[in-house]
């Protein structure tokens, strides 16, 4: 597995973890110390503020699971993707969109820029 793909496998136990225990490992194996989640509904930097945003998703979609959409691309120390999010109820994914992570030399994340394609409609 390659650098870019571990990082981002590592992002989506973040993203999908199911509890605060579970939420607060996976957020410490992916992210550095001082790490950041940049989108255009949050700008967070460090583990305690990267997990809020999370635990916020999770509120917003109970039931939904992140998911890849395609392949990860990567080169240098910087990685980019698309995702979705799927409802485990029925398959739809309301939400979509693509992110970028820089890394550091072992693979952990120091920032994400997040990008939202696709939205439900209010």
């Amino acid at each position: 597995m390659s650098i870019y793909a571990a990082a981002v496998a590592r992002y989506f136990e973040a993203w999908n973890a199911a509890d605060a225990d579970a939420l607060a490992k996976a957020v410490a194996a992916a992210w550095s110390e001082d790490g950041t989640y940049t989108d255009p509904l949050a700008d967070v930097r460090g583990h305690q503020e990267i997990a809020a945003v999370i635990r916020t998703a999770h509120e917003q979609f109970p039931g939904f699971e992140f998911k890849m959409a395609g392949d990860v691309d990567g080169n240098h120390h910087i990685a980019r993707f698309s995702w979705e999010l799927v409802s485990s109820a029925d398959g739809s994914a309301p939400v979509a969109g693509s992110d970028v992570l820089t890394l550091t030399e072992d693979g952990r994340i120091t920032s994400v820029l997040g990008f939202l394609d696709r939205l439900p409609e209010a």
